[in-house]
C-alpha cells in the first residue's frame, strides 16, 4: 500500500504525516491526531456524526481521504471553542437540552456553525433544511432547532 506525505492544518495547528492511500480523514483526526470529538457513526455519509469543516465548509470526513486535504485547514468540534470559552453553539446546546447522549452532537455543531455563517438569520425551516444531512436517534430534534436559533440570536447580539 502506498504511502503519502501531507500537511494539513488542525485547529490552527500544523500537521505533517505520513498516510495510506486508503486512510479515511476520519481515521486519521481520532486515531492519528487524537481528536475524538469527530464521531465514526454510519461510515457511509448519511449520519452526519464525522461532520468536520474543510475550509470552512462542512464535509463528511468518513467520505475523505486524508490525502485529498494535504495543504488544506480542518477544523473539529475540539476547535470550536477559545480556550475554556465555549462557541455559543456548544453553550445553546447545553442550555437548551439540544443533545442527549450527545454522540450525534459534534456532528451537528459543525453543521450549524457553517450553516450560520453563511445565514445568521435563519428561521426555523431553514434550520431544519440546513441538518438535513445529520441523523439524531435520541431526541425529535424540537431541542437542537432551538438550540441553533438561540444560538445564531446570541451571535447576532441579540
Amino acid at each position: 500500500m502506498s504511502q503519502h506525505d501531507i500537511e494539513i492544518t488542525v485547529n490552527g495547528e500544523v500537521h505533517a504525516a505520513q498516510v495510506s492511500s486508503r486512510r479515511l480523514l476520519s481515521d486519521f483526526l481520532r486515531d492519528d491526531l487524537h481528536l475524538t470529538g469527530t464521531k465514526r457513526g454510519c461510515e457511509t455519509g448519511i449520519c452526519g456524526a464525522c461532520s468536520v469543516h474543510l475550509d470552512g465548509e462542512v464535509v463528511k470526513s468518513c467520505l475523505m481521504l486524508a490525502v485529498q486535504v494535504d495543504g488544506r485547514s480542518i477544523t473539529t468540534v475540539e476547535g470550536l471553542s477559545e480556550g475554556e470559552n465555549l462557541h455559543p453553539l456548544q453553550e445553546s446546546f447545553m442550555a437548551c437540552g439540544g443533545l442527549q447522549c450527545g454522540y450525534c452532537t459534534p456532528g451537528f455543531l459543525m453543521t450549524s456553525c457553517a450553516m450560520l455563517a453563511h445565514n445568521p438569520s435563519p428561521s426555523e425551516h431553514e434550520v431544519r433544511h440546513g441538518l438535513n444531512g445529520n441523523l439524531c436517534r435520541c431526541t425529535g430534534y424540537t431541542q437542537i432547532v432551538e438550540s441553533i436559533l438561540v444560538a445564531a440570536e446570541k451571535m447576532r447580539g441579540n
